[in-house]
């Protein structure tokens, strides 16, 4: 994913414009709690396309035109950057899809794919995520490039996302414990050292994949890698909200229940989710 980087500003200088995050619903979370924790100071505005999700299932035409509708959405909030914590979306959207944004923008398969690489010993990385992400092959080609060695073996988990929205994340359920050993059976067979968590939904099932893979796999989190590239390019561009403002604030958007959202969130944050939640048409 390529970064915009014609809104560069003086290092001594701030910004407090709000960060935009957007995601097919709930996922994008992971890559929330992790920013918030980071920059403390900063604004997010969070958009969850929750009237359409699984993007995972879609065609790669209609995810390119729901992030171009949410990127959109987000413009509208005079963001300074955006984020889209979204495996499928970052893995589908074409390289010139951010040519003639006003901000910056990043995904999150480009910094996930460098620490994957980072971490692997052994050569071999495995990739799970939504169906579309594995068909666009986006991580396998991009570890190539980083690693031309590397071996990647990857599968597709579309259970897992309906698994974490239903509140299937326990480390001793026995469902969700069943789902995994089906998935993962041939990667923990395949002697990898890496496992990518493709979609910003599975980091929720950590523990229980975890447990299954066993403590040679280092597990990678394609959320907080986004996160960290966010704050550190911010730092960089001297884009940073200034620490005099306070506390940053959050302000949720989804396409659907505002008070369903508000009930999922609360088991990805780990908290009751903090800032307004609003209801919108998008698209």
């Amino acid at each position: 994913m390529n970064i915009q980087q014609n809104h560069r500003v003086s290092s001594m200088k701030y910004d407090n414009r709000p960060i935009g995050v957007f995601d097919s619903g709930l996922g994008g979370l992971t890559a929330f709690k992790e920013l918030r924790r980071l920059l403390p100071q900063e604004d997010i505005v969070y958009f969850g396309d929750t009237g359409r999700l699984p993007y995972g299932t879609k065609s790669r035409e209609t995810i390119i035109r729901y992030a171009s509708q949410d990127v959109d959405f987000l413009l509208q909030h005079q963001v300074k950057m955006i984020i889209a914590a979204c495996g499928t979306v970052s893995a589908n959207i074409p390289k010139d899809f951010t040519k003639f944004l006003s901000v910056p923008f990043t995904g999150v398969v480009t910094h996930t794919c460098a620490a994957a690489c980072a971490a692997a010993k052994g050569g071999h990385i495995g990739v799970i995520a939504t169906p579309a992400t594995i068909r666009s092959g986006a991580y396998e080609k991009l570890i190539h490039s980083l690693s031309p060695e590397t071996k990647v073996t990857s599968a597709p988990c579309p259970l897992f996302v309906p698994l974490v929205e239903s509140g299937f994340i326990q480390r001793d359920n026995p469902v969700t414990r069943l789902v995994v050993e089906q998935y993962l059976s041939p990667l923990r067979c395949s002697g990898i050292d890496v496992l990518i968590l493709g979609c910003t939904h599975y980091p929720l099932l950590a523990d229980v994949i975890g447990d299954y893979m066993g403590e040679s796999v280092t597990l990678i989190d394609s959320g907080r890698s986004a996160a960290l590239y966010a704050r550190d390019f911010l730092s960089e561009q001297g884009l940073l909200a200034s620490h005099d403002k306070g506390p940053g604030t959050n302000h949720f958007y989804v396409s659907d229940s505002a008070e369903d959202f508000s009930k999922v969130a609360s088991v990805f944050l780990g908290e009751a989710i903090r800032g307004e939640v609003s209801r919108v048409a998008v698209g």
